[in-house]
């Protein structure tokens, strides 16, 4: 007899605000293909109700918000380990298609693939525990062209390539700072603020709401690429993928070690 698998989200509505609640606390909510697809049939469902705000959050009191990517998924060597139908480039584009605005409450630590998840929400609001670290080199991962415009977008060039190829995590000080909160609010707080800024939000016209939102995302989207420079991006993308250093970054991982990277 099949078995139902248990959702890795609990959905919640309040006055025309649905609340995503990340819940798979023993991965450190790890953003799987399982978990994403829950966020996805989230996300579809609150749309379909027509609500103009969602609330994107960890468990109260979590100590890590999300761990990133589930590294146990990335291909192993020779494929583009961020495809365009990779499960988190799936989840990117829903946050940023849905026609209402899509807030991150932060508690806790942020990594990897959700620290690029929750800059592409629409707003996002801290408490002092929170922190932000983008790890791709700790790996040996070569991030896609959009995750890297979301980063510059939010940060600038100069702030962005610090986090990149440093991997280290921003404080929440830091990242008020920068620009990548909203607000930063105390931790008793965080949820009240984050009901009260939602609802006043959920009370204006939803119909200018996502006119305003798609307006941003178009004009953010307005930088021509040409052919060939794509083509040298994917390229230089490539040389990583393939290389050893890749190899070797997901499998320390894996076995819990220190990296041996030599530059091949």
């Amino acid at each position: 007899m099949p078995t139902t698998r248990v959702s890795l989200i609990k959905t919640e509505v309040h006055e025309r605000v649905g609340w995503i609640t990340l819940d798979n606390s023993a991965r450190r909510n790890a953003l799987s293909a399982a978990l994403i697809d829950d966020l996805l049939m989230a996300f579809d469902d609150f749309q379909a109700r027509r609500l103009p705000v969602v609330v994107l959050r960890a468990p109260r009191g979590s100590r890590v918000w999300s761990a990133g990517h589930d590294i146990t998924e990335l291909p192993r060597h020779g494929r583009d380990p961020l495809g365009y139908d990779d499960p988190l480039e799936k989840a990117l584009r829903a946050v940023q298609h849905y026609p209402g605005v899509v807030v991150a409450m932060i508690e806790g630590s942020v990594w990897g693939g959700a620290c690029d998840l929750v800059l592409t929400c629409d707003l996002v609001i801290g408490d002092s525990s929170c922190q932000f670290a983008i790890t791709p080199a700790k790996i040996g991962l070569p991030y896609n062209v959009s995750g890297i415009q979301h980063f510059m977008s939010r940060l600038g060039m100069n702030r962005a390539k610090e986090m990149f190829v440093t991997g280290r995590p921003l404080d929440a000080h830091r990242a008020n700072a920068w620009g990548l909160l909203n607000h930063l609010v105390e931790s008793e707080v965080l949820e009240t603020f984050t009901a009260a800024l939602a609802a006043d939000i959920a009370s204006n016209s939803p119909l200018a709401i996502a006119a305003i939102k798609e307006q941003f995302r178009i004009l953010d989207d307005a930088r021509p690429v040409s052919a060939e420079t794509f083509e040298r991006i994917q390229g230089l993308r490539r040389k990583v993928y393939d290389s050893a250093d890749y190899t070797e970054g997901i499998e320390a991982f894996l076995e819990k070690r220190a990296n041996v990277f030599h530059g091949e």
